[in-house]
C-alpha cells in the first residue's frame, strides 16, 4: 500500500437541481491546487436526498455520469459519490466509483431509509463491494448503512478504508458523531463519512460533520457546519502498526448475512 491522498467535499446542495449542483461542485473543485487520489462527494450529490425519482433519476449514461467522468479525467483521480439511477424499471441509490480512464464500478445502498419512504421507491442492493486504489482496499457504504454494524463488519480484514457518503440531518448528528468512530475502532479501519450542509426542499437542515477517523479512534479530520473542501493523506504504516499491536480482528465472530 502507498500513502493515499483523499479530498472530502462537504458541499451545499441545491434541491433537485442537477445543473446547478454540477455547476457549483465543478466551480468549487476548480480551486484544488494539489494532486489528489480520490475525491468523495455526499449522498445524492447532484440533487440532494430526495425520493422524487420521476424528476431526478438518471441512467448509467446520463448527464451526471458524464460529469463524473469529465471531473475524474480533469483531476486525474477517482471521483466517488451517490446518485439516483434508473435501471430496468427499478431505482437505486447508487454509489459510483469513477476512474480517469472512464471505467467505473458501483455499490447500491443496502439499507433504505424507511422513515423517509426510501424503501417504498428504491430497490436495495444485495452485495458489498471492495474497490482497490494504490493498494488500499476500500469498502463503500451509503448513509443509513452506518446504523447496521453487521453489514459493515470487517470480516477477515477484507478492507482498509470504509467510506460513508451521506445526507445525515443535524437533528441526528449525535448519532453520526458516535457511530463513525465506533466503526473505525471495531473494524480496525480508517472510516470516512462525507455529509452535506444546508437546508433541503423540505426544510431539513444538514450540519455537515464530515470526518475521517483512524483505527485507533483518533480524529484525522472533522468539520462541523459550512461547505468545506479538504485534502489529507492516509499513511498505511499507521494502519498496519495498529493492527499488529492490537490484533482484535483475529478474535471476531464469523457469520453470513442472508
Amino acid at each position: 500500500m502507498e500513502p493515499l491522498k483523499i479530498t472530502i467535499f462537504q458541499a451545499y446542495l441545491f434541491w433537485e437541481n442537477v445543473d446547478k449542483n454540477l455547476q457549483n461542485l465543478g466551480l468549487r473543485l476548480s480551486s484544488l491546487r494539489e494532486k489528489t487520489d480520490l475525491i468523495i462527494l455526499p449522498e445524492m450529490f447532484n440533487t440532494g436526498f430526495t425520493t422524487n425519482v420521476e424528476k431526478c433519476a438518471e441512467t448509467m449514461n446520463g448527464k451526471t455520469m458524464h460529469w463524473l467522468y469529465e471531473t475524474s479525467q480533469k483531476f486525474g483521480c477517482v471521483v466517488a459519490g451517490s446518485l439516483i439511477i434508473e435501471e430496468s424499471g427499478k431505482y437505486y441509490n447508487r454509489f459510483i466509483w469513477m476512474s480517469p480512464d472512464g471505467s467505473f464500478v458501483h455499490y447500491d445502498k443496502r439499507h433504505l431509509f424507511g422513515m423517509g419512504g426510501e424503501d417504498k421507491i428504491f430497490t436495495a442492493g444485495q452485495s458489498r463491494i471492495i474497490f482497490q486504489l494504490k493498494g488500499w482496499r476500500i469498502c463503500p457504504m451509503v448513509c443509513y448503512d452506518l446504523r447496521f454494524p453487521a453489514w459493515s463488519r470487517n470480516q477477515n480484514a477484507a478492507y482498509d478504508l470504509l467510506v460513508y457518503t451521506a445526507s445525515w440531518p443535524d437533528k441526528r448528528s449525535a448519532h453520526w458523531r458516535a457511530l463513525i468512530p465506533a466503526r473505525a475502532i471495531e473494524n480496525q479501519s480508517y472510516v470516512i463519512g462525507v455529509n452535506r450542509v444546508g437546508h433541503d426542499g423540505k426544510e431539513v437542515y444538514y450540519s455537515g460533520g464530515s470526518m475521517c477517523i483512524a483505527p485507533s479512534g483518533d480524529v484525522v479530520y472533522y468539520k462541523p457546519e459550512d461547505e468545506d473542501l479538504y485534502t489529507f493523506t492516509l499513511n498505511p504504516k499507521d494502519l498496519e502498526d495498529n493492527r499488529a499491536q492490537f490484533p482484535f480482528l483475529n478474535d471476531q465472530d464469523q457469520f453470513k448475512i442472508l
